[in-house]
Order: C-alpha cells, then structure tokens, then sequence
C-alpha cells in the first residue's frame, strides 16, 4: 500500500503597488481657478451681473478638481491632502449650488444660513492651518488667507458687510494656490527644489 502524503503549496500573493502621481498640483490648481474667479467677483472687477458664468469655473476647478486630488490623497495615504481637498471641495459643490439657487430660481433665500455654513467651514479651516504648521510655510500661508477671506465673508452674509476684503483674500488665495502648485509640479519633473515652498515649522 503505498501512502500518499498530502502537500500543501503555499502560494504567496504578490500585492501590486500602483504608484499613484502627486495629485496637490491639481488640486491647487483648481483652488487658484476657483478663488481667482470669486476674488474677481467680490473685489469689483467683474460686473456681476452674470454671476452663473461663474458655476462652470467653480464647479469643474474648484470643486471636482480638488476632489480627484482628495480621492488620490486618500490612495496615497495622505490623510492631510486628502481631508483638506475633500473638505474644500465640497464647499465649492455648496458654492455652486447656491449660485444655482440664486440665479435661476424664485426661492426666497436666508443668507444667513449661508454663512453659518462659512463658520462651519471656518472652523475645519483653522484646524487645518495649524496641522499645515508640520507640512510647510507656502500651505500654512495659503490656509491663512483661506481663514482670512471666510473671516471677512461670514459678516457679509450675516449683516451685509462689504464684500471687498473677503476679495482680496481670496485673490491672494489664488496667487499662492498657482505658486504652490507650480512649485510641486516644476520640483517633481526636475526631481529637486527649484520652487522652493518652504520648511515645516513645527516638529512636535
């Protein structure tokens, strides 16, 4: 009688690592659009008189640019990126819809709903900046004019203070969103610094 011996076979299961691109330089991009675009409108320099012309820009840039930067960061383990993209995506989607609202509906709005919905914002915003503290000096300067611009927007829609400041900070969002993004995408084909962004400035 011959005796079979069973042989188990281990089998080791290679996962495969997809390395997934940068995706900041998309979603700052799309945030420089999107601010240019809403600066643009509070500082005076555009009419305002066809403010749905601004939906397409805030949709596609501000809003779906930054949360395919957001899905991207969350592949990439970047809990940061990812959070911060998401969150302000989703803002700009709230943007949208309310520019929506306004100009092609008759429904009577309550504005102060929308800048509860600015506080709220805000607050995620403020925390935002200080974990930026540990990444470096060009995101920490561009979430201080993000705080600063909601800061001068929230008595805006409360009590019809004027729009102009929240402007201002929010073209100034733009100009260091496009610098940063430059940055990473120039630094990441060079495979050095050549836009430098600046160290973490807190270690804790």
């Amino acid at each position: 009688m011959v005796n079979k011996s069973d042989k188990s076979s281990e089998i080791t299961v290679k996962s495969l690592s997809i390395q997934v691109a940068e995706p900041a330089a998309l979603g700052l991009f799309g945030l420089a659009v999107a601010a240019l675009i809403l600066g643009a409108a509070d500082t005076g320099l555009t009419s305002g008189v066809y403010k749905s012309l601004m939906i397409p820009w805030v949709l596609f840039f501000g809003a779906t640019a930054q949360l395919i930067a957001s899905i991207m960061e969350f592949k990439r383990n970047n809990i940061f990126g990812a959070t911060v993209f998401c969150i302000y995506a989703m803002t700009m989607y709230s943007i949208v819809l309310t520019l929506f609202i306004t100009q092609f509906t008759e429904i009577q709005i309550d504005t102060a709903h929308y800048a509860f919905g600015l506080i709220a914002i805000l607050i995620f915003s403020l925390i935002a900046t200080v974990a930026s503290c540990m990444i470096n000096k060009m995101l920490f300067a561009i979430l201080i004019a993000v705080d600063l611009a909601l800061i001068a927007l929230i008595p805006h829609y409360l009590i019809g203070y004027p729009a102009l400041p929240a402007g201002i900070f929010l073209l100034l969002t733009s100009a260091l969103s496009f610098y940063s993004a430059a940055a990473i995408l120039i630094n990441n084909i060079a495979g050095k610094t050549i836009l430098p962004m600046g160290e973490a400035m807190w270690f804790p």
